[in-house]
């Protein structure tokens, strides 16, 4: 199976990977390949502890930023 895996960067510097079809699945690292090495193991977690929690994964089509003005 494919899931699209969504990393950004916190406050302090550390990577953060999530899944979004699967409720809770996330984990950090520090560099990219130890976040990737990371999520894998959570999918694999994820799914062995609550298949039905999972929504089919989606065709990725994009990120965009989208900035708005606040007063």
């Amino acid at each position: 199976m494919e899931f699209n895996v969504i990393i950004e960067k916190d406050e302090d510097g550390w990577l953060v990977a999530r899944v979004p079809e699967i409720r809770g699945c996330h984990t950090q690292g520090k560099t990219i390949e130890q976040v990737l090495e990371r999520i894998k193991e959570a999918i694999e977690v994820c799914l062995e502890a609550d298949e039905k929690d999972i929504v089919r994964p989606m065709k990725f089509i994009g990120v965009r930023k989208v900035e708005i003005a606040t007063n």
